[in-house]
């Protein structure tokens, strides 16, 4: 018993964009013809020469998500083929953007045969005046992601068939194009209906009278200078910096030169973050881009790395740090991530690190590096539970300093023992040392601008100032915080 399932393409628009061979096969049908929707100007020219189709628009009716919708389609036309062969007629080419084809294709009980019809997408190319070896991009705004989105070619956007659609399309779009940025709607391509409007960005959804399932929306390509926040022109612009014909300055770095910035930049970002200015956490964090960008070029010049190296690195370690995210295991609490991520840190890096204390960088500020080593040890048990152990040992220490200082032996080493016993305290709280003291720097230097500025009001030198009248400002300056 012959059980196919016929796909044909019913073009797009109306029948005469039907092919011939197509048009005979449906008007001397013998199967039963279903037809994913009769909203189409073919259909309706082909009832009056007594081709009778059985849709499927009571199952869009029934559901509100189109994937639903394909699935009962799917299923009910193999239910049909398992006895006998059918014919399903689907709006334009069977296989340009038409998910139910795309699923019967994937299944392989009952054969499928793809006759095509008629691409709307040349109507559109002639209508809209585009040559698509440009470069050209074709999307559904049913399954619409900006992020996907190459704006320097052409973009056609299908299926925009009501203005909740448009609707998000457009707020998609103004996330990286102007209000004002010109597109167009094209409306039955190649068909006698056919109509072309342009329109500005921010009345796309506003701009038609009448919203169907033959509406497309056309993005022309756009300039370099709106994609500026872009990664692509980033890496450009930072490829151009350190081209043969780039800046001196930017071409004569390397990993070693722009090691300082590094450091400054980051903790021009923590002074911006404990400012809580927004605006200052953006500029900051795009000179540490900045740096991550520069040192990838220079890999990349070198013939060494690239970023897509760095980002792919980052990325696979993401996923496989987080497999309660990307894979099967399960992690409930905070402390739960963390040992999964020091199990598979140790998975990755075991063959590199023979000691616990291993992986701490060398050039981390001296308490950074303390509060660091002291992490590492105490995760295998070498460190107290108990802060008052803590604190017993940094009167043993304090100690210690009062007596290396009576004797002035010895001073250097035991301040820098009560520094590592407060590292450890600060470990306990989970406090980092480094934050806490790049705060109270800042808070010092606050104060004493105070000072400064109260003694400068009243016309005296800080030079001569005694200290007891500093203090009072200073004071003063404590109380208004």
């Amino acid at each position: 018993m012959d059980r196919t399932i016929k796909v044909v393409g019913l073009g797009a628009g109306d029948l005469d964009q039907l092919p011939l061979g197509i048009y005979r096969k449906l008007i001397r049908a013998e199967e039963d013809v279903f037809v994913r929707t009769m909203d189409h100007p073919a259909v309706k020219e082909l009832q009056k020469e007594g081709v009778v189709f059985t849709p499927f628009d009571d199952l869009y009716e029934a559901s509100d998500e189109f994937a639903a919708v394909y699935e009962s389609i799917v299923d009910r036309l193999l239910d049909e083929a398992r006895t006998r062969s059918v014919i399903y007629a689907v709006p334009g080419h069977p296989m340009l953007a038409e998910e139910t084809v795309s699923r019967l294709l994937d299944q392989e009980e009952i054969p499928v045969e793809i006759t095509g019809g008629h691409s709307y997408l040349d109507a559109l190319f002639t209508v809209l005046k585009i040559d698509p070896v440009d470069g050209f991009q074709f999307t559904e705004g049913t399954a619409f992601n900006r992020n996907t989105l190459n704006y320097r070619q052409h973009i056609i956007i299908s299926q925009v068939y009501d203005r909740i659609t448009a609707s998000n399309v457009k707020l998609e779009l103004l996330e990286d194009l102007p209000p004002d940025y010109p597109v167009s709607i094209v409306e039955a391509a190649g068909s006698e209906q056919e109509r072309l409007t342009q329109v500005r960005l921010e009345e796309l959804d506003r701009a038609f009278d009448k919203v169907h399932n033959l509406i497309s929306v056309y993005i022309p390509p756009v300039a370099d200078s709106m994609l500026q926040h872009t990664f692509p022109r980033l890496r450009e612009v930072i490829a151009a910096l350190r081209a043969p014909d780039g800046c001196p300055w930017d071409r004569a770095q390397t990993h070693e030169t722009l090691r300082q910035y590094a450091i400054e930049e980051v903790y021009e970002l923590i002074e911006a973050i404990d400012e809580q200015d927004d605006d200052g956490i953006v500029e900051e964090l795009g000179d540490l881009l900045l740096q991550v960008m520069l040192h990838s070029q220079i890999g990349a010049d070198n013939g060494f790395f690239t970023i897509d190296d760095v980002i792919r690195s980052i990325t696979e370690k993401m996923i496989h740090r987080h497999p309660h995210i990307f894979a099967d295991h399960e992690a409930r609490t905070v402390d739960d991530v963390y040992q999964t991520w020091d199990a598979l840190k140790q998975e990755e890096k075991g063959h590199q690190r023979t000691s616990v204390l291993d992986g701490v960088p060398a050039g981390l500020p001296g308490l950074a590096k303390a509060s660091k080593l002291q992490y590492k040890a105490a995760k295998v048990g070498f460190g107290w539970d108990d802060v008052k152990d803590v604190l017993t040992k940094f009167q043993e220490e304090w100690q210690e300093l009062q007596e290396a200082v009576s004797n002035q032996r010895h001073i250097e080493e035991e301040l820098g023992d009560v520094l590592f016993v407060l590292a450890n305290l600060a470990r306990y709280y989970k406090v980092n040392p480094e934050l806490a003291l790049h705060q109270t720097n800042q808070k010092f230097v606050r104060r004493f601008s105070y000072v400064e500025q109260q003694l400068k009001d009243n016309g005296k030198d800080i030079q001569t100032t005694s200290l007891a009248e500093m203090d009072y400002y200073w004071n003063q300056a404590k109380r208004g915080e």
